[in-house]
């Protein structure tokens, strides 16, 4: 009888190296296709205007739950349901609610204004013709709205001496002006100014008065001509020598001057209904500093005097 015992059998797992797949290829096609959206990006920016390149930059820099929104209506919404009234399927009660509110919030205007203020003077910026004229644009805000002059010297006048002949770089940066002011709602006024510097018929014949308004009308033309919706337009006016800047004397060339004012649209609706100045409807004499914009505060307080419409 054999001894053997019973054999020995060895198993041994055979690895199979499973196929890696096509993953690295959709990898390889992600990374190529957004290095191709970065370079057309940098050659977009490379050829754009100053202009366009400062759109591109206000488009990313608003907040994220507002873009994600649609806008301030639902950001400012405090309800997850858009609803409001009784029935929580009906919109009515909050839309009702968000629109009275929407051109009334205080923040709005000062934005709206900072924004206009900050285009026209990259506008000015961006031409060198124009860019000469930046210590003869003046802004400050006054109780009517925000204030822009547009100043002479004595080596640059505005207008030909004596006449409404407006001068070409003038020409020039009203109807740069023109289609920017047209990105607001808000009316907008527009007077004329002149130095104490009398003709010589004294106030009998053409006088100060005419002058300052015949400018005033002739920067208007000039600002149709360049674009401005002619709806804008509220109020022309010549105010003489009678309204000198702070501090000047009334000789001084800094007076001779057209000053346009974007006017609240309080201030503005009260002008068409009462045919009156802003500053004879109560309106708070306390003003923020002639460099910054107003504050909600200040421009609470106005709404608040003017029956908060």
């Amino acid at each position: 009888m054999s001894t053997q015992g019973p054999p020995i059998i060895i198993r041994r797992k055979k690895v199979v190296h499973g196929h890696h797949g096509g993953s690295w290829k959709i990898a390889l096609a992600d990374f190529m296709t957004a290095l191709m959206a970065l370079f057309l990006v940098l050659w977009i920016l490379s050829s754009a205007t100053p202009q366009q390149r400062q759109g591109v930059a206000e488009y990313f820099s608003t907040p994220l739950l507002t873009a994600i929104a649609g806008g301030e209506k639902q950001a400012s919404s405090p309800n997850v349901i858009p609803g409001g009234g009784p029935d929580p399927t009906s919109m009515e009660g909050e839309r009702e609610r968000i629109d009275r509110r929407v051109d009334s919030r205080p923040s709005n205007v000062p934005q709206r204004l900072r924004e206009l203020r900050r285009r026209i003077e990259n506008a000015v910026q961006a031409d060198p013709m124009l860019r000469e004229l930046r210590n003869q644009l003046r802004f400050d805000m006054t109780r009517e709205g925000l204030r822009i002059q547009l100043v002479d010297t004595d080596k640059r006048p505005m207008f030909e001496l004596g006449s409404d002949q407006v001068a070409p770089y003038m020409r020039r940066l009203l109807r740069t002006m023109a289609p920017l002011l047209n990105e607001v709602s808000n009316p907008i006024s527009i007077s004329g100014h002149t130095d104490n510097l009398r003709y010589v018929g004294g106030l009998q014949g053409y006088s100060n008065w005419e002058l300052s308004s015949d400018r005033a009308n002739a920067s208007r033309r000039e600002l149709i001509a360049g674009g401005l919706e002619p709806d804008h337009l509220l109020r022309v006016a010549g105010m003489g020598d009678q309204v000198p800047i702070p501090n000047s004397e009334p000789g001084d060339a800094i007076n001779r001057r057209i000053a346009l004012v974007v006017l609240y649209q309080e201030i503005a609706n009260h002008i068409r209904t009462q045919g009156s100045r802003g500053e004879m409807f109560g309106v708070p004499s306390a003003m923020p500093p002639s460099d910054d914009l107003p504050t909600d505060e200040f421009v609470e307080g106005i709404r608040e005097t003017l029956g908060g419409q």
